[in-house]
C-alpha cells in the first residue's frame, strides 16, 4: 500500500475567533460550546483527498502565545489556517499581521494558507464585510472562506482539503525543480568527462 501523504498544517487567529470550533467541526462535525482559550492542542486526522490518503497533523494555537513560540509554531507547520471573527473587526486587521509575520518567518518561500472566516451565523452583528475577507484573500494569493463553526454552515471541510491540496501542489512543483536541477548537474558532469576525453 502507498504511503500517505503527511502535511502540518497550524491555525492561527486571535483568542475567542473559534479556532478549536473550526478543528473540531473538521475533525468530529460537532461544536462544542466551551473552551479553554489558553490550551494549545495537537491533532492528527486522516482523510481521503482525491483518492490519496493524507495525514494530516492539525496545531490549534491557543492565539496567546508569546512571539518566540508563534515562531516555533510558524517553523513547523508548512501549511495554514488564518482565521478571524466576522464580528470582530480588530480580529480582522490581526490576520494580516500574522501573515506578514508569516512571510518574515518563512522566506523566502511563498506561505501556504487560506483565510477563513468564522461565525457567519451572527451575520445580524458582522463588522466584516464578505468583500473586505475576499479582498484581502486576494493579496494574500490564497483561498477565502466564510463559515460558522457553530451551525457547520460554509464548508469546513473543503477549506482543510484544499489547503492539503495546495500542499501536495507545491511539493509536486518543488519535486520537479529539484529533478531538473540534478538532471543538469549530471549533464554538466558528463560535458565535463567529454571535454577531458577528447582533449
Amino acid at each position: 500500500m502507498a504511503k500517505s501523504a503527511e502535511v502540518k498544517l497550524a491555525v492561527f487567529g486571535r483568542a475567542g475567533v473559534g479556532k478549536s470550533a473550526i478543528v473540531v467541526r473538521f475533525l468530529t462535525k460537532r461544536f462544542i460550546w466551551e473552551y479553554d482559550p489558553t490550551l494549545e492542542s495537537t491533532y492528527r486526522h486522516q482523510g481521503t483527498i482525491d483518492d490519496e490518503v493524507v495525514s494530516m497533523e492539525i496545531l490549534d494555537t491557543a492565539g496567546q502565545e508569546d512571539v518566540v513560540q508563534r515562531e516555533s509554531h510558524m517553523r513547523w507547520a508548512e501549511a495554514f489556517i488564518l482565521v478571524y471573527d466576522i464580528t470582530d473587526r480588530i480580529s480582522f486587521e490581526e490576520v494580516i499581521s500574522l501573515k506578514n509575520f508569516l512571510d518574515e518567518i518563512k522566506k523566502p518561500k511563498n506561505v501556504t494558507l487560506i483565510l477563513v472566516g468564522n461565525k457567519a451565523d451572527l451575520d445580524h452583528s458582522r463588522q466584516v464585510a464578505t468583500e473586505e475577507g475576499e479582498k484581502v484573500a486576494t493579496e494574500m494569493a490564497c483561498a477565502f472562506y466564510e463559515c460558522s463553526a457553530c451551525t457547520g454552515e460554509g464548508n469546513i471541510n473543503e477549506a482543510f482539503y484544499e489547503l492539503c491540496r495546495e500542499v501536495r501542489r507545491r511539493k509536486m512543483i518543488q519535486g520537479k525543480t529539484r529533478r531538473r536541477s540534478s538532471t543538469t548537474h549530471v549533464k554538466q558532469a558528463i560535458n565535463k568527462m567529454l571535454t577531458k576525453i577528447s582533449s
